[in-house]
């Protein structure tokens, strides 16, 4: 027999929240909701790495991709600024930012990647670790000259 959680969801979702208000802890759907929590915890952070990585190439787009920067510059400008609007919001979490913190590094390597791989210029127009800080990557004004 199906659960409650396979047939209605939004059901489901109500039922946990009124359980747990309510502390009626034996009536949880225990294996779901620790299911709903990992994955909870898992698309946030997801989400970091998404925003951080897209923030890094359009970082690196407009301060290295010299050539297209006249054409392409105010729209890099604008995606920085849509990134960075992004992760605002979830590192008003301790943790997200905590985590943030730790990926900066790996995604920084995934976009330079990306970034050499889109512009076809040498591996060596970019650094091999990330050039900007953390407060300039939070910072709205900072853009690489």
């Amino acid at each position: 027999m199906k659960s409650l959680y396979e047939i209605d969801y939004p059901l489901w979702l109500n039922q946990t929240l009124k359980y747990l208000k309510n502390q009626e802890i034996e009536q949880l759907d225990w294996v779901n909701l620790i299911q709903e929590i990992e994955a909870l915890g898992n698309e946030l952070r997801h989400k970091v790495d998404s925003y951080l990585k897209q923030l890094l190439i359009h970082l690196l787009l407009y301060g290295y991709w010299t050539v297209e920067k006249e054409r392409c510059g105010a729209g890099w400008r604008d995606e920085i600024d849509n990134f960075r609007d992004e992760l605002e919001l979830l590192l008003e979490s301790k943790t997200l930012y905590n985590y943030f913190l730790t990926r900066i590094d790996a995604m920084y390597f995934q976009a330079r990647r990306r970034v050499i791989k889109k512009t076809q210029l040498s591996p060596v127009v970019f650094p091999e670790k990330c050039p900007f800080s953390v407060s300039e990557l939070r910072e709205f004004d900072f853009y690489p000259e």
